[in-house]
């Protein structure tokens, strides 16, 4: 139950986010950097480290399961945006060569993202069946995520002149797919092995969310040595949230 609570509350922070695009001119690049800081030092210091705990399950004698559905997470979500829709930040430098968020009003763009967030409600419901302190941890970071999902989404969506009151739709393909992944995650009692693949496949998809897209766009037309000191704040922050949970 908590964990679907707390995935309602990102859904907020998602609703928070566009409402600042919608109102602000100004860049997220600091927002962006905080967020990638903080996926990151996620996966370092608190999902890795579980999954590899508890994982048994071997490949060949040689390599760990929960090593190839890490990898299976990140191309995973590269191969879905590349068929579906974009995940490209607002003011992306790269939008001429990747125009998918013209497409993110309609059903493909929709369904891109509603995969997306549906993951990270069922990462946020299993997380809690390995540790209150694990579950707390990804809805932190969850929750910045979020908010900078639901600013760069309406931004781009302003900029590209797709935005209009039916575009807000999205935000009801937000909430239905958080809640509805949270309540999945919570339902679920998979075996310590299974729940670790799980755990690995989304470290890869927020391994790539934060390498592919965030990071770049963050240093991209904006002074990098206080981006960078953003970035460094999420991870170190993290750390704290890890280390005194």
């Amino acid at each position: 139950m908590l964990a679907i609570i707390l995935a309602a509350v990102t859904v907020g922070a998602t609703t928070i986010g566009g409402l600042v695009a919608l109102k602000s001119k100004d860049r997220f690049h600091l927002i962006l950097g905080l967020s990638a800081g903080l996926l990151l030092g996620l996966v370092a210091f608190d999902l890795l480290p579980a999954v590899f705990a508890e994982s048994k399950l071997m490949v060949n004698g040689k390599i760990a399961g929960v090593s190839i559905a890490f990898l299976v997470g990140f191309l995973a979500l590269h191969f879905i945006e590349e068929s579906f829709g974009g995940h490209e930040p607002a003011n992306s430098d790269y939008e001429h060569d990747h125009s998918h968020y013209g497409n993110i009003a309609g059903g493909f763009g929709a369904l891109a993202m509603a995969i997306h967030v549906f993951l990270d409600g069922v990462a946020l419901g299993v997380a809690f069946h390995v540790s209150k302190k694990l579950g707390l941890a990804i809805f932190f970071a969850l929750l910045v995520h979020a908010f900078s999902d639901g600013l760069n989404t309406v931004a781009m969506l302003k900029k590209s002149g797709h935005w209009t009151k039916a575009a807000i739709y999205l935000l009801f393909v937000d909430a239905l797919a958080r809640i509805g992944g949270a309540a999945l995650g919570t339902s679920l009692h998979p075996s310590p092995a299974w729940l670790a693949i799980y755990l690995a496949l989304f470290s890869g998809i927020i391994i790539y969310i934060a390498t592919s897209h965030i990071l770049p766009e963050a240093h991209s037309a904006h002074p990098s040595r206080v981006t960078m000191l953003t970035t460094l704040s999420g991870v170190a922050i993290m750390f704290g949230v890890v280390t005194f949970l």
